[in-house]
């Protein structure tokens, strides 16, 4: 248009704050391609709503935020058909930075962890200037729209700009990049489409990068979430939540609601149908994706609880700022509100899906021992995840729930028993339940590493207290046995302490115990510390529990035990006798034998004498 080309000084401050901008976040350069994705987005919106109570032209049919990499000039371009900016507003919005909070940005930067810098640009509205981290220019071509005249601003990032007429044929923006040598990699069409998917891939705006002259789609361009449910089909559904998790399955759990009032947010969340090839423990964060206004802001904002990260989605919410800080993701309440917004929903879709026994098993197969893990550390929900623990039981098929165990205890039992270990199947078989089994009363089977852990917090279900029966002494004899053919107890009131003595380094006590009917002996906790189990996962790790040594319990009405007992008037060769019980017990236990080459030769030697 002719006009003379003006100049305007940035100020000094302002050089500051590009030049942190450039080289602080210098290993996130990628965020530049969001931060101007982001602000094109957000100005086709607004030329929409204005369109509606303004006379302004319409946002054309079809239109989309282009991409337009150009190796041979090394420029990149990005052009919207928005609402435009007036010579008035490109010196505002691009040239007074000041306004954006210059000081308590740099500070911020200067303060943050290297990893939480690339959120402050959003924060503190200089996203803008992330541009000068890929290019040695920046130009910024903009039609207001409803207004005939077009202006370019342009600046090096060193401290001033410029403002020119210019032309373009319709409203709206191009910012054209002139790309420094050791940032051609933006120049890559996949580079871009990489990030694009990463950044941006359900912004309802289409974004098209340019490649070999044609515009190819970069985004799905349908922020599926914000659909009402009733125009989104199950393939639809299953469609993004393979694209979101990058699986193959389908859920089994389709969340998908909109919270308005109070708070505004919109979530599509997907409980999956099979374990991940990735194992999830690897990693306890949650992952479900923060949008603000569609735009992806971060997977990192923990919407979730660790006891529900298997959990996948999206929540979208009007509430916060664009580009919302980490810091203020950790501080916010309207996020802390969401989280227990969003919380509660899954945990209603869970104890509504746990109605049907096969349905719920399926996911409990996959997802159980995570679930878990919120009775350890959840005080808020530990009572309502309580209700949908299931286990493997003593005395029924399949897996039972707390409550139906409960209802199943017989008279005179005070406690819900339970025995944790390594297999399901070892538990099943384990001495550890023989007294029980002789009185029909059910034990619960717990094999996830977990599992030795919770019921501490737990305590109890419905008034009755979780305990392990290998923590303590179990008092049984206030429940009847159907059996009325026992044999009377021999006296073993002259071979304990003889035990005792021979195994006084290994054991805290012997005691004869009512809990043992095929096998001769057994091993016990000592009160108050923790059980076997969890014992042996401590070793395991090195480390101590300072639980005291094992009790061992003997069977009274064993022959092996009424043997050596009506031997009990002289010691002689029970000194050996009493390590082949501790041994027997171990093994008995899924342990190891004290010395197993020496245990090994007495059970060859005992095998060989009773074949003479």
């Amino acid at each position: 248009m002719g006009e003379t080309v003006e100049r305007h000084a940035f100020g000094a401050e302002v050089g500051r704050l590009l030049d942190l901008v450039v080289h602080a976040l210098y290993s996130d350069r990628e965020i530049f391609l969001r931060e101007l994705v982001a602000n094109a987005a957000d100005a086709v919106d607004r030329r929409r709503f204005e369109a509606l109570t303004q006379s302004i032209p319409a946002v054309p049919e079809g239109a989309a935020v282009r991409i337009i990499p150009d190796k041979a000039a090394r420029t990149l371009t990005i052009s919207d058909p928005g609402i435009g900016m007036t010579k008035a507003e490109l010196a505002e919005n691009l040239g007074t930075i000041a306004r954006s909070g210059t000081r308590a940005f740099t500070q911020s930067l200067a303060e943050a962890k290297p990893s939480d810098r690339p959120s402050l640009i959003g924060q503190f509205g200089v996203g803008f200037y992330s541009a000068f981290m890929v290019a040695d220019r920046v130009e910024v071509t903009s039609r207001c729209a409803g207004v005939e005249e077009a202006w370019t601003w342009a600046s090096e990032g060193q401290g001033d700009y410029t403002l020119a007429g210019a032309s373009r044929d319709d409203a709206g923006t191009d910012i054209v990049l002139h790309i420094k040598p050791d940032a051609e990699e933006f120049l890559e069409p996949i580079r871009l489409q990489t990030i694009i998917r990463k950044w941006a891939d359900h912004i309802t705006i289409p974004i098209a990068i340019v490649r070999d002259g044609k515009d190819e789609p970069a985004n799905e361009g349908t922020a599926l979430w914000r659909k009402p449910k009733s125009e989104v089909s199950e393939e639809s559904y299953t469609e993004f939540y393979r694209h979101l998790g990058h699986v193959f399955d389908e859920p089994w759990a389709t969340l998908h609601w909109r919270a308005e009032g109070a708070l505004d947010f919109t979530a599509l969340l997907f409980i999956p149908g099979m374990k991940p090839f990735q194992v999830v423990e690897g990693e306890r964060e949650s992952r479900v994706r923060l949008h603000v206004r569609r735009m992806f802001i971060t997977d990192e904002a923990e919407l979730l609880p660790a006891w529900l990260r298997f959990v996948q989605g999206v929540v979208d919410t009007e509430d916060l700022p664009l580009n919302v800080s980490r810091e203020m993701l950790q501080s916010t309440p309207v996020l802390a509100r969401i989280r227990r917004a969003v919380t509660g929903r899954v945990m209603s879709e869970l104890k509504s899906r746990a109605k049907d026994a096969e349905d719920y098993a399926k996911f409990w197969e996959n997802f159980g021992p995570i679930l878990k893990e919120g009775v350890w550390e959840d005080a808020e929900h530990r009572k309502d995840l309580a209700a949908l623990l299931r286990f493997r039981s003593s005395a029924v098929e399949g897996r039972t729930s707390l409550a139906d165990y409960v209802s199943r205890m017989k008279e005179g039992q005070e406690a819900i028993y339970v025995l944790a270990g390594d297999r399901a199947e070892a538990l099943a078989n384990s001495p550890q339940l023989e007294g029980f089994r002789a009185r029909g009363v059910e034990v619960l089977l717990l094999s996830d590493q977990i599992d030795a852990f919770w019921p501490e917090r737990l305590d109890r279900f419905e008034e009755k207290p979780i305990r392990s029966i290998t923590q303590g002494s179990v008092d049984l004899s206030k429940i009847t046995t159907g059996d009325a053919a026992l044999e009377d107890p021999a006296d073993l009131s002259r071979l304990i302490p003889l035990l005792k003595d021979a195994l006084k380094d290994e054991v805290s006590e012997v005691r004869a115990t009512d809990r043992l009917v095929d096998s001769a002996v057994v091993l016990a906790a000592p009160e108050g510390g923790p059980d076997l189990h969890l014992q042996r996962l401590l070793q395991r790790a090195g480390r101590g529990f300072g639980g005291g040594m094992p009790v061992l319990e003997i069977n009274p009405r064993h022959p092996l035990v009424r043997s050596l007992a009506s031997r009990a008037e002289g010691a002689a060769g029970l000194e050996e006798a009493a390590g082949i019980l501790l041994d027997l017990a171990r093994v008995q236990d899924g342990d190891t034998p004290r010395d197993p080459v020496a245990f090994a030769r007495r059970v060859a030697e005992a095998i060989a004498s009773s074949m003479r």
